[in-house]
């Protein structure tokens, strides 16, 4: 079938094979180019692998580092007639590259809060790899089952306190406008994503990880979070979602105590302001995307999801003399480029003349634009995009 980009709102209805595999393809080189990570893991294992930071980590490790790599997600198949998600295709182009380079490349897709995904993960480890030594917790969805008691908690995306009313645009469109959020009406929304986004799943991971004795001595655990600039805090960092990220924060001296007898140990790490299906989510955010990556690519420092995570493996995990530098609290911090003073004050100059009028001229909207449709496996150089491209697209490691 001939496909093109189709959207609803931030969603991106349809995806890509062709394109997924030239994304990925294009992240592996960038990974090659930087050379060997020295020290790097050698049995991984990613959870939420197919999208964003997951799968990004899953291509550092394997292809910085000849990592054999297990991957967990949640997408749609492929079948005859049907797209699959790009996640999907994704995946399918990561085993694709990662089996031509004589790389181990299993996946699993399944619902990563669920006790049965984690058992059919524990079982695969222990039949093909023994033990893993680093597990990357890298799950974005906005509803989870808790596998203990059945319930089914759905986070939200909202300001605490009070409503929150500032600068959004339409990256579609290209209108910037005024929005109001109002603030959650009970404890119970708060809860709610703290029991979705929070860290109790990377907990019970770890554990039952643990309990199979598949986490290999010195194992290394790492989840992705995110603080940002104070004009976004009333909907991220002191909202709602701000709330499960301190959760999962928190989580790290627990995971650090369950693993102190294995010599292991448990980061988080802060990751940079990025176009992915999740930011393209939260209002505010993609017109500071786009106002940020204007600055920063005038500054030389921009970076997408591999240049984080290749420099998060090569500069903070595994470093020669083994040393991780960490912020006053504890966490990882890849965000530091983003965060700098010159930076953060360019931004907020332009954060003030932002307009519909403007918004051309100061921010990089064609950039956070092209990127959204590279997430589904569009505008990208090097791809036939009026050719008849065959949808059923299998995962290899997957029966059908």
């Amino acid at each position: 079938m001939i496909i093109q980009p189709r959207t609803r709102g931030f969603i991106c209805l349809t995806a890509h094979p062709d394109g997924a595999l030239q994304a990925v393809k294009n992240q592996i080189e960038y990974v090659k180019s930087k050379g060997k990570i020295k020290n790097g893991p050698k049995k991984v294992l990613v959870i939420g692998a197919s999208t964003g930071f997951g799968l990004s980590s899953r291509i550092a490790a394997a292809f910085g580092s000849d990592a054999a790599t297990i991957g967990v997600f949640f997408e749609k198949p492929a079948s005859e007639g049907k797209m699959g998600t790009a996640g999907w295709y994704n995946s399918a182009a990561f085993e694709k590259e990662a089996h031509a380079a004589g790389l181990y490349a299993k996946s699993i897709n399944g619902d990563a809060f669920s006790d049965d995904i984690k058992r059919q993960t524990i079982d695969l480890i222990k039949k093909d790899l023994g033990q893993v030594d680093l597990v990357v917790y890298s799950l974005a969805s906005p509803r989870r089952t808790h596998p203990k008691t059945g319930v089914a908690y759905a986070s939200v995306l909202k300001p605490i306190g009070e409503p929150f009313t500032n600068k959004t645009v339409d990256f579609h469109t290209g209108v910037v406008s005024d929005i109001t959020i109002n603030p959650v009406e009970n404890d119970e929304d708060i809860a709610n994503t703290i029991a979705v986004m929070g860290g109790e799943d990377w907990k019970f991971w770890i554990e039952d990880l643990k309990n199979a004795g598949v986490l290999a001595d010195g194992v290394k655990t790492v989840a992705y979070s995110y603080i940002g600039p104070e004009l976004t805090f009333p909907i991220y960092r002191n909202g709602t979602i701000g709330q499960a990220k301190n959760d999962l924060e928190a989580t790290v001296p627990v995971l650090n105590e369950l693993l102190k007898d294995l010599h292991g140990v448990s980061y988080v790490s802060v990751n940079k302001a990025l176009v992915t299906q999740s930011s393209s989510a939260i209002p505010v955010v993609p017109l500071y995307i786009s106002l940020l990556y204007k600055v920063m690519k005038a500054k030389g420092t921009h970076e997408g999801t591999i240049e984080q995570m290749q420099r998060l493996f090569a500069d903070r995990l595994y470093t020669e003399n083994g040393e991780v530098a960490l912020d006053s609290e504890g966490r990882i911090r890849i965000d530091d480029w983003e965060m700098a003073e010159d930076v953060q004050a360019e931004v907020a100059k332009y954060w003030d003349k932002v307009t519909t009028e403007t918004l051309a001229e100061i921010s990089d909207i064609d950039g956070y634009r092209k990127e959204f449709f590279n997430l589904f496996g569009f505008e990208l150089e090097g791809v036939d995009y009026e050719k008849d491209t065959d949808e059923n697209v299998k995962v290899p490691s997957i029966e059908a």
